[in-house]
């Protein structure tokens, strides 16, 4: 067995030094390690000593091999454009596995940057566990995503609309290029920056363009591709990202900066829950809108890479960006076919999937349970089983597979990949921070975290966790303690 070690290469230091600035962080308080990610430690090859002394975690002191640097970009921020950067993040560096693979180590919450615009770089206890809880129910959920290494407290206050505890997420990814990474050099008029992030990005994440005769263009389709699977995977679980800035759309096609997010009970497209979003930019439905948007925003960065001549660039990018719509309602429907049992989408099955969404909105059906109790789970009771318009629907349902002579338990078998059975419920997540930094209470936590590692398998002793809000979540906001 190979011995675990840091082993650091830095590649983005190698690019142009507009992109990212050299970074020294103030020292913490105190640093102790409260949350630890054995498993993700073991698949990145890290020395598990080193990570139980948590001056490397929390920027008191760096490992070695590694150079400290924020980087920079831009965002297009509810559709209206800043320059950023990371304002409380710090990527200690790129740490090589013995299989070869490429993670970044960024520590969010170090401490101050030269973007942190007049912020104190800082990150409160319970946002940092929040994201730790988050980003693991995704991976768990299978859905591509950062991922959360660990938790230190460092002893601080820090002021939000109250005071709280402070806290050092460390972060793992992919990379952390962003669309917003490409608009930021785009926005500087440096063309070699933007030819260079290019190259490197495919050089990074996806070598296999290296054979196309237009790297930008192919680039555009690339990310178009991974960004429609995302939001149909975000779909398929009922989850709200909350704040899909162009700064928060993940070049590598994970699901990154866990803020204001959240995750829908009872199905309406229109369902938001940021304290931000009160236009509903960002709500459950629009997310398919937004990313053909972000891209678009991608391709106006892209287009001196794509074509010199600015009209033919414009009209490439164009004529790419317009397959999005079809691609995604294919994707769409075969996904919203799988959840009812189908293993393709043809006319007869999408509409009994609309047709149940309708149902859905009308009844106030909870968006996880319904599907459960199609595949004969346990579940609480809703009004919405005995409802006569559901009721038909079902027989419905069970007509066509009879009719093609299928066997209901074959249907379940497909469904059971597809269907979660416990999601993290938005009132447990509150639950379980609240005990946790404010009655030093982590055993909520831990037990949702232990549920979401195996979403898909009913448990008796877990019932409890399939509940929705019984006096629903309307009035429930999320933050983006920012």
């Amino acid at each position: 067995m190979q011995e675990r070690s840091w082993n650091f290469d830095n590649s983005y230091t190698r690019l142009s030094s507009h992109l990212y600035s050299p970074v020294e962080t103030a020292p913490t308080k105190e640093a102790k390690l409260i949350l630890l990610n054995d498993a993700l430690a073991e698949k990145l090859n890290l020395p598990s000593e080193d990570l139980k002394l948590p001056f490397y975690l929390s920027a008191n002191a760096f490992p070695p091999g590694s150079n400290p640097i924020a980087q920079a970009y831009a965002g297009h921020q509810f559709g209206h454009f800043n320059m950023l950067g990371d304002g409380r993040a710090l990527l200690i560096g790129e740490q090589l596995t013995p299989q070869g693979n490429r993670y970044d180590i960024q520590l969010k919450g170090s401490g101050p940057t030269p973007y942190s615009r007049r912020g104190d770089g800082r990150a409160t206890l319970s946002a940092m566990l929040r994201e730790y809880l988050y980003s693991e129910a995704m991976h768990g959920l299978g859905i591509s995503t950062t991922r959360s290494l660990a938790i230190v407290q460092t002893g601080e206050q820090v002021i939000r609309e109250d005071i709280h505890e402070g806290a050092v997420l460390t972060r793992i990814a992919k990379s952390h290029l962003r669309v917003g990474t490409f608009e930021y050099a785009a926005h500087i008029r440096d063309e070699d920056a933007v030819k260079e992030l290019l190259n490197y990005t495919i050089h990074r994440h996806y070598p296999h363009l290296k054979e196309e005769s237009n790297y930008a263009l192919a680039l555009l389709n690339e990310v178009m591709n991974q960004q429609i699977a995302l939001v149909v995977e975000w779909i398929r679980v009922g989850f709200i990202h909350g704040v899909m800035n162009t700064d928060n759309m993940s070049i590598a096609g994970e699901t990154i900066d866990y803020g204001p997010c959240a995750f829908m009970n009872r199905y309406d497209p229109a369902t938001v829950f940021s304290s931000i979003d009160t236009g509903g930019r960002y709500a459950f439905g629009n997310q398919p809108a937004i990313a053909h948007w972000n891209l678009g925003c991608l391709a106006s960065a892209l287009l001196s890479a794509i074509d010199p001549v600015k009209e033919k660039a414009i009209e490439l990018a164009k004529e790419q960006l317009g397959k999005f719509s079809e691609i995604f309602n294919d994707a769409w429907h075969q996904m919203m076919a799988r959840k009812i049992g189908f293993t393709a989408s043809d006319d007869n099955v999408k509409r009994l999937t609309h047709s149940l969404l309708d149902i859905l909105k009308q009844e106030q059906g909870d968006y996880i349970n319904v599907f459960s109790h199609l595949m004969d789970v346990d579940i609480p009771d809703d009004s919405i089983y005995h409802s006569e318009i559901f009721i038909k629907w079902k027989a419905s349902w069970e007509e066509l597979i009879k009719e093609r002579s299928l066997l209901k338990q074959d249907l379940i078998e497909v469904m059971r990949k597809e269907n979660p059975v416990y999601i993290p419920r938005n009132y447990l997540i509150e639950e379980a921070l609240e005990k946790f930094t404010q009655e030093k209470d982590e055993k909520l936590f831990h037990q949702l975290l232990r549920l979401m590692k195996d979403p898909y398998i009913f448990k008796e002793e877990n019932k409890y966790f399939q509940q929705p809000p019984l006096t629903g979540d309307d009035r429930y906001k999320t933050f983006c303690n920012t």
